[in-house]
């Protein structure tokens, strides 16, 4: 037998038996990968002693010195690097009173604690090193005693192989897990890394960047997200499954009540999820605002079919003009009117078929007219339509229309209800006659100015000279 001082200097003083019985499986799953050999074996033997066996190369006890593994480095689907996390696994299974045998081709291993070589008052750690009962043994096999089923359980619980994770997705980047239970897990290479209560996915990160090397360093289970975040949006941002993109966007609808989950506040994930579902069904974005300021377009949204989803202003403000995947512009409420007001038809009403009340409203034109001192002779016909394009500046439909190229207005049959409505918009509507101009200009404004200036001086407010207004305005 030949005695092999570890040098543990550092004992993990926080770890407990299953985060040593985490490091065992992982140096057996990582040789598992690099030698493709069969899957390990966890099982409880006739003493009731917890085993963990590897069918790869066996360990040597090389293996236990503290080094960069050249191997594993360069291989990114590997859990450890360093060499250190078993180590630390020996030094908390003696701390905690485990006894740990290590079955190999090149050995058999035990610990104890001796005397330093050269040093007998210094105490360390160290492997008992014999020659093979069994040359022929393949792999590497752990012998635990003293340990609980617990801490076998709590152990293998921490790597996405044992713990029954759906796969939602898979991405260069990693994988995206199907949530279990209220806490999300954050797996780097299989392993748990951290928890993550406020999301709504776990997530399998696979393509490690250099910020996650560092916070592996020594410890696997407190990552902090500063780490990983970047790596996570990645994994999002790549995902093409509809799934992913569905929940996202469905999660979006709770951001007015703080009920989102933490990934969808990542305005490029939301946007991404955006172009996911407009490539996949008809839907059409409104933020908060859109859905209260802009009834008509929402109800024609509808008529036609769409799904109303409502989305924050930063994640509208990134789609709008934005096309997905196949090349489709992502349908919001500017996307909608234009398309709508490129495919509309006025349905115009003859005057003959409306109401008593309407037609007597709609009688009062020229009246109106002479207000301003007659009807503008560029405006060749007043027509009402029950349908109406919608607003320029806005997401209504408009009450009125001038079509300068044929000397038309076209006022919304809704406006005569009430004298008030209908004598309104018909002169907005000269305004930009007599002006050739749009609403929100200067030229418009004064215009408009200047008629309302004609409407009152026509009045005469001496007593007794009402009586043309008076007849106007009589319903």
């Amino acid at each position: 037998m030949k005695k092999f001082d570890l040098n543990i200097e550092k004992v993990l003083e926080d770890w407990e038996v299953y985060h040593a019985i985490r490091e065992i499986i992982a140096n057996a799953l990582d040789e598992q990968v690099l030698t493709n050999t069969k899957d390990i074996e966890i099982f409880q033997d006739e003493k009731g002693r917890w085993r963990i066996r590897d069918f790869g190369r066996g360990l040597k006890y090389e293996h236990l010195t503290q080094n960069e593994n050249e191997e594993k480095l360069i291989n990114p689907r590997l859990i450890g690097k360093f060499g250190v996390g078993l180590k630390d696994a020996l030094a908390t299974c003696d701390r905690k009173r485990v006894k740990v045998y290590i079955k190999s081709p090149h050995g058999d291993i035990s610990f104890g604690i001796s005397e330093k070589h050269e040093f007998e008052d210094i105490m360390t750690l160290h492997a008992y090193v014999s020659d093979p009962a069994d040359s022929n043994f393949v792999g590497t096999e752990f012998i635990l005693e003293g340990c609980v089923n617990e801490d076998i359980n709590k152990a293998k619980n921490l790597f996405i192989k044992f713990s029954g994770e759906k796969t939602i997705d898979t991405t260069q980047y990693g994988e995206i897990l199907e949530k279990k239970g209220q806490v999300s897990k954050i797996y780097i290479n299989g392993v748990m890394a951290a928890e993550e209560e406020g999301f709504l996915f776990s997530f399998n990160i696979t393509s490690i960047t250099k910020a996650i090397k560092k916070a592996l360093n020594r410890e696997r289970t407190n990552v902090g997200r500063v780490a990983y975040s970047d790596r996570i949006k990645a994994i999002l941002l790549a995902s093409q499954e509809k799934e992913v993109a569905k929940k996202l966007v469905e999660d979006l609808k709770e951001y007015k009540t703080g009920q989102m989950h933490d990934e969808v506040k990542w305005t490029d994930v939301s946007v991404q999820a955006a172009k996911l579902l407009n490539e996949s069904e008809k839907v059409i974005f409104f933020t908060p605002n859109e859905l209260t300021n802009a009834p008509d377009m929402v109800e024609k949204a509808k008529d036609e079919g769409y799904e109303i989803v409502t989305v924050p202003d930063t994640v509208r403000e990134k789609i709008n003009g934005q096309a997905d995947a196949s090349g489709n512009l992502i349908m919001d409420v500017t996307q909608f009117k234009e398309e709508w007001n490129s495919s509309f038809e006025f349905k115009f009403i003859d005057i003959d078929n409306l109401t008593p009340s309407e037609k007597d409203i709609f009688d009062k034109t020229d009246m109106i007219f002479k207000l301003i001192g007659g009807r503008p002779k560029n405006v060749n016909e007043i027509k009402i339509s029950e349908t109406m394009r919608m607003e320029n500046y806005s997401s209504s439909e408009a009450s009125g229309i001038w079509e300068s190229s044929i000397g038309r207005i076209i006022i919304k049959r809704s406006q005569l209800s009430s004298l008030n409505e209908y004598a309104g918009t018909l002169l907005h509507e000269t305004a930009h006659a007599i002006s050739n101009a749009s609403d929100i200009s200067g030229d418009f404004e004064e215009c408009l100015t200047d008629l309302i200036g004609k409407v009152v001086s026509s009045v005469e407010f001496s007593k007794g000279k009402m009586g043309f207004i008076s007849k106007l305005f009589r319903t």
